[in-house]
């Protein structure tokens, strides 16, 4: 496994989806990291990632670092497949010898079938998952018109994972021709490419109705919560703003419960996981930060996801002070952080009526429900 990398292009438009589908959950998992991950699983430890320009941070924020992919190499792929491929065989390390082409959306393939196609192309230098077609094909003019109808039995349907030996294709990609997929460039060049029974579930997300739950909803809805004890000696921030007080909420940010909940809920609605899995209070760079700056991220996350805010409902729990007189500036700040109106953002507050660790003024909590949109 040590002489292979897996290249993976992932910088198309998405555009038959109508959101970008390497950043749709599956059960929770953007489609890209799930496709990373099978990879990962099948023994590949190198892995190189052809994307679009400028969506390099998106993609380590929303797939790698939550997943633990941090290892993987993004590069900047290009307008064409071809030219993706090509730029991330740009990259490949020393040593390597063999290389394993897989689309970045293809999320359902099985181990089984990786080892097989790279069993094949070991052997052979070039080999290709595919299924034999089961339809009757025909070719047709540019008027629909029926020009041939090939014999199907000679007819097999492309899939990846693709694999070859590096230096075969290096020379198909030096002077690529007008093909689709790596194994047609090779084939061009009259090398023999070996084809493997391929699994019908391996199926390329290509329109939301390759999803297996149908096409995403149009909206969805998030839960957040979070609770922190107050303490002297520390600034109470909410919702942004300072408010005068003896006592403060204490964390390793700058511990604003209110905002806390409100990215909490932003992240779950777009199944994006929770903000301690985005900002943990282990890592030194959250230490004092400005919740405002880390819900203005979780928003930016669910943007990248395919997803806008479209209203928030917070509520916050605390038996004093007074926040009432607040309410507008907290609104406003949440509003400014999400990219959306002032309108769309409610603030309210309630107490304990004596109760509870809230009652008792030993720590505040906050709820938020947070509606985001497709974009």
């Amino acid at each position: 496994m040590e002489r292979w990398i897996a290249v993976v292009p992932a910088a198309g438009s998405s555009t038959r989806m109508g959101t970008d589908k390497l950043l749709i959950p599956l059960r929770g998992v953007p489609v890209l990291a799930v496709t990373l991950r099978r990879l990962r699983e099948a023994g590949l430890g190198r892995m190189i990632v052809g994307v679009r320009p400028g969506a390099q941070d998106a993609i380590r924020e929303a797939v790698l670092g939550p997943n633990q992919l941090e290892d993987i190499v993004l590069v900047e792929g290009g307008g064409t497949r071809a030219e993706t491929v090509a730029a991330c065989l740009a990259e490949a390390p020393s040593g390597t010898t063999h290389v394993l082409v897989h689309d970045a959306a293809r999320p359902h393939c099985s181990v089984e079938l990786i080892a097989r196609v790279m069993a094949a192309a070991e052997r052979w230098g070039a080999a290709s998952a595919g299924l034999p077609a089961v339809d009757t094909l025909h070719e047709v003019d540019s008027e629909g018109r029926i020009t041939a109808t090939p014999e199907r039995s000679l007819l097999w349907q492309a899939q990846t994972p693709q694999g070859f030996a590096l230096e075969v294709l290096a020379r198909a990609h030096a002077h690529p021709g007008p093909r689709t997929d790596d194994a047609g460039l090779v084939a061009a060049m009259g090398v023999e490419v070996h084809m493997v029974p391929g699994e019908p579930a391996n199926v390329k997300l290509t329109h939301p109705e390759d999803l297996p739950c149908g096409p995403p909803p149009g909206v969805a809805v998030g839960l957040g919560q979070d609770v922190h004890r107050l303490v002297p000696g520390r600034p109470l921030i909410l919702g942004g703003v300072h408010v005068p007080s003896d006592l403060g909420l204490d964390g390793h940010s700058d511990a604003d419960v209110l905002a806390h909940a409100v990215a909490d809920a932003v992240l779950g609605a777009a199944g994006l996981g929770d903000i301690g899995r985005h900002f943990p209070p282990s890592d030194p760079r959250w230490k004092g930060a400005d919740s405002m700056d880390l819900l203005a991220r979780s928003s930016a996350l669910a943007r990248a996801a395919g997803w806008r805010v479209a209203q928030a409902d917070c509520l916050l729990l605390a038996e004093r002070p007074r926040l009432a007189p607040h309410a507008a500036a907290m609104a406003a700040n949440l509003a400014r952080a999400m990219n959306v109106g002032v309108g769309a953002v409610n603030v309210k507050f309630g107490t304990n009526e004596g109760l509870g660790y809230v009652g008792r003024a030993e720590g505040m909590a906050a709820w938020a429900t947070v509606v985001l949109a497709r974009l």
